[in-house]
């Protein structure tokens, strides 16, 4: 065994938690193993994408030889600073948000709702260490694959060099991730602000919390925390929030976050950050050109993400990347023939499902497609995808413009929730689902779906548009009574009243007088 030197991590706070996490995914007594002569597969990036093709390629139990490297922490974004942390304190969050809404339900809550902040995030690194010896670094020795902790970068001739260790390969995989984009923001840097990186390590409650950005990020973080006890303010530069988004549910999410307390400020252009005795003082032009400013106790900025191309030496090995990331082809290969990549390094696509996905892609394309044959395509996965505000936005396929931009007629069904009988009994009316048809076809082109769970029921149209399955066919599936998800029976319903034409009513008046 050789070692190579590699930077020490410490997530704050280095409570019990977080040691527990840490001796998972980046242990410091970690000793690189000495490498092969030559590896089928070397992984550089340890988060979704590169987990699943080191332990794809190494279960398939047929003697490769896999490396995967990683110079931060195992698990990446999704285990660390993203899906799994936020949803905990949006878990916490919601518990806040029912008992304040429990006098509609005949509960009577209390007169003050105390909420421990410090106990919130603490539970949150909790569970997060229990769930991270999924993405151990010892976990994934023990299937086989030699783990390398330490930065590595490639070289000519087929080489990545990690520390004092130079790893040989036949096939590599660039998997190496983004992280949140830094604003050009005249005074922010000095002042110090939060990112999704970043603001999981909080132990004490903000009062005033500044975000920027009204993205799917932006949107989560400061609904949660606002609940959580901050008094946020929201800015974003569009004239409404989650602008890529279908704009009648974005519409609903705006006004909940406007009902909760939330301060929007649209249309605004942030001009500079000042720190001071008093906090921190945002300068900004708002919507109606009048320049404004607040001070807040933190920033947080969810605008955006930014590839980890630095440092991968990719000139070296004639692969292209430019500011959105590394240059693949439909089957995630790179300029390299010899070198692959994805999730968030190369996709448009950033959720930890689209890198898991992808991941399988590279699988059969490194491994199991000689000469090119069989390849798996990127453009072939049907890539659902939800904003975890409550109420959840779940998205799948084509927005109505899209289809119009591509020339496809369509026609759209809306079920409002305040005619399904389920989401009435909830309270949870203001939702709705949408699904996009070809016109004169049940061809599912995509659909909306505005829920507290919204997240749970996309699935069901996910199977459909992927098993060819369209409205008709919905229209057959039997939904348990009462559901939320029976509004995605209501639409193919719907969808089927639409074939009675004139005729067609005629035709079946002759036949019930003959039956």
């Amino acid at each position: 065994m050789s070692s190579s030197a590699f930077q020490r991590v410490n997530v704050l706070p280095m409570d019990e938690y977080n040691k527990k996490l840490v001796s998972y995914v980046h242990p410091p007594d970690w000793v690189n193993p000495k490498p092969a002569d030559c590896y089928d597969l070397v992984v550089i990036g340890a988060g979704t994408a590169g987990l699943v093709v080191a332990a794809g390629a190494a279960g398939l139990d047929v003697g490769l030889k896999v490396a995967l490297v990683e110079k931060h922490l195992m698990g990446g974004d999704c285990l660390n600073v993203g899906c799994v942390p936020s949803k905990c304190i949006i878990r916490s969050s919601r518990v806040i948000a029912e008992m304040k809404d429990a006098g509609a339900f005949g509960v009577h809550p209390p007169e003050k709702i105390e909420v421990n902040f410090s106990a919130v995030m603490e539970r949150m690194r909790k569970l997060r260490a229990g769930i991270s010896h999924h993405d151990s670094a010892q976990r994934f020795q023990k299937i086989g694959i030699d783990v390398f902790l330490g930065e590595g970068h490639f070289l000519r001739n087929n080489r990545i060099e990690v520390g004092d260790n130079i790893l040989r390969y036949k096939k590599a995989v660039i998997a190496t991730g983004a992280r949140a984009v830094r604003p050009s923001i005249e005074g922010i840097e000095e002042a110090v602000f939060l990112t999704n990186e970043t603001v999981f390590s909080l132990t004490q409650c903000p009062e005033r919390l500044a975000v920027i950005g009204g993205g799917p990020i932006g949107c989560e973080l400061a609904q949660a925390f606002h609940r959580l006890g901050c008094k946020v303010i929201l800015f974003h530069r569009g004239s409404h929030l989650l602008n890529k988004e279908d704009a009648d549910a974005a519409e609903i999410v705006q006004n909940v976050l406007i009902q909760e307390g939330i301060q929007l400020v649209l249309s605004s252009q942030m001009e500079r950050v000042v720190k001071t005795a008093e906090g921190k003082t945002l300068y900004y032009t708002s919507g109606n050109g009048k320049k404004q400013s607040v001070t807040v106790d933190e920033i947080l900025v969810g605008a955006g993400r930014a590839p980890n191309v630095e440092g991968l030496n990719l000139d070296a090995v004639g692969v292209e990347y430019d500011r959105k990331g590394v240059t693949v082809n439909d089957y995630l290969q790179t300029t390299n023939p010899k070198i692959y990549a994805a999730g968030d390094i190369c996709m448009k696509w950033k959720f930890t499902h689209a890198a898991d996905a992808a991941a399988r892609i590279v699988i059969k394309n490194t491994l199991f497609s000689p000469f090119g044959l069989g390849r798996s395509q990127l453009s072939s996965l049907v890539m659902p995808w939800v904003t975890y505000t409550d109420p959840e936005i779940a998205h799948l396929g084509m927005y109505e413009h899209e289809a119009q931009e591509k020339g496809i007629e369509v026609n759209t069904i809306k079920i409002p929730f305040s005619s399904v009988d389920r989401a009435i009994a909830d309270g949870e009316e203001d939702g709705f689902v949408k699904i996009h048809h070809q016109k004169g076809s049940d061809t599912i082109l995509g659909a909306t779906i505005v829920a507290r769970h919204a997240g749970e029921m996309i699935s069901e149209v996910t199977t459909a548009i992927v098993n060819k399955v369209g409205l008709s066919g919905l229209s057959s599936v039997i939904h348990p009574y009462p559901t939320q998800a029976e509004g995605i029976k209501k639409a193919a319903d719907a969808y089927r009243r639409t074939l009675l034409t004139p005729t067609s009513k005629k035709i079946l008046g002759l036949l019930t007088k003959l039956s």
